[in-house]
């Protein structure tokens, strides 16, 4: 059985096998995480570095867990991850 996913109105993921929703961020909420521009977050997910989810309404949504990850890897130093 495959799982599958579906967004809340209240900004939260549903799985079917689960009984706690995953929290979705707005472009704002994970571009104050990383004090950029929401513009860039967007740039992010158009190149593949972070996915998104899309609303009905054409919006982005970032999971929380991915957006956390992928800042504790954008927290070590370039030069760091070139070794």
């Amino acid at each position: 059985m495959t799982s599958q996913t579906y967004a809340t109105r209240r900004g939260h993921l549903m799985r079917e096998d689960s009984s706690e929703p995953e929290r979705l961020l707005t472009p704002a909420e994970v571009a104050a995480m990383f004090r950029v521009d929401p513009k860039t977050v967007t740039r992010w997910a158009k190149a593949g570095k972070l996915s998104s989810i899309r609303t009905l309404g054409g919006h982005r949504r970032y999971r929380e867990a991915e957006v956390h990850a992928f800042l504790a890897v954008a927290r070590v130093p370039m030069r760091d991850l070139a070794q």
